[in-house]
């Protein structure tokens, strides 16, 4: 393993449709600086959906029993949501990361993202997307498996021009996780889907190899988490997910004290991201209009905050 630290996803180290809160306990310690390797899980082919089977869903499609992960079918075997109260989010951890406290920023690099399958998902369901009514066409649930293949330039997806045709449309892979958080101070677990201060589903694309996310610390220890696995999405999920695929990865967690963080980015309220070209301020809110205000509050911020701007 690549990591200081190496952790499954287990019935025993995950969460399904729910984030961790304060009185959660801890399934790995690692202390500042250190990096651990996560085997995530996608929830694609374990929802009601598709039968809570992975190896029948999966198999259906052609993908042989070894071929599915075993802990996949462990997840899907053991524990339970309720579809009407939780998020269908697959979620490892919590992670406590010593000496971090409220106040301080967690730092997360991403350092390795690799796939664990050759497959992935696509689903549009519950009648969600930016076109209901238009697309896709009636009101069921569609999921299209999603295959990937080796190029000289690297992996793609593959997807059919037209269901049962010959034509095929190809899409280079981009793998990021989805779900990056830590943990809320209330006493009940969030759902996983509304993403907030503390991160959770955030599905920021660019948050691929090499990426930074800094969170606001919100309890002792941080309570870091990951999941939602991608290999690759657009510029929003307007179809409701992206290409949806377990990864394996790689992540070092550092502790930001609260005074280097001021002084480097200023207050900071929500999650940031920092890849090679950007600083990415965000905005969190059921609203969309409000959450696009707090993001350009957040930006307003942290220029002042760097570069001393009024």
């Amino acid at each position: 393993m690549a990591g200081d630290h190496y952790l499954r996803s287990t019935p025993e180290t995950v969460m399904w449709g729910r984030l961790p809160c304060v009185t959660d306990t801890a399934v790995l310690e690692v202390a500042s600086g250190e990096t651990v390797t996560i085997d995530t899980v996608s929830h694609e082919g374990i929802l009601d959906d598709h039968g809570t089977d992975p190896v029948a869903y999966f198999g259906s499609h052609g993908i042989p029993r070894e071929a599915v992960l075993d802990d996949a079918v462990e997840v899907a075997s053991a524990l339970s949501r309720n579809p009407d109260t939780d998020g269908p989010h697959v979620v490892t951890g919590p992670i406590r990361v010593t000496d971090a406290e409220p106040g301080d920023l967690l730092k997360i690099t991403v350092v390795s993202l690799a796939p664990r399958v050759p497959y992935g998902v696509i689903s549009n369901r519950h009648g969600k997307g930016a076109l209901i009514g238009e697309l896709p066409r009636g009101a069921h649930n569609v999921s299209v498996f999603t295959p990937v293949e080796a190029r000289p330039e690297g992996l793609v997806g593959v997807l059919p021009v037209t269901e049962g045709g010959e034509g095929r449309i190809e899409f280079p892979l981009a793998p990021f996780l989805g779900i990056m958080g830590v943990a809320v101070s209330d006493d009940e677990r969030p759902h996983s889907v509304p993403p907030g201060p503390h991160g959770g589903n955030i599905d920021i694309k660019l948050l691929t190899e090499g990426s930074v996310l800094y969170l606001p610390v919100q309890v002792a220890g941080a309570l870091a988490y990951v999941g939602d696995p991608h290999f690759a999405q657009g510029d929003g999920e307007v179809a409701l997910t992206a290409l949806e695929a377990s990864l394996r990865a790689t992540l070092q967690f550092e502790v930001v004290p609260r005074e280097v963080a001021l002084a480097e980015f200023g207050e900071i309220v929500g999650p940031l991201v920092r890849t090679d070209e950007y600083l990415v301020p965000t905005g969190m809110d059921v609203d969309l209009n409000v959450a696009m205000r707090n993001a350009v509050r957040a930006a307003v911020k942290l220029i002042e905050a760097r570069w001393g701007l009024d």
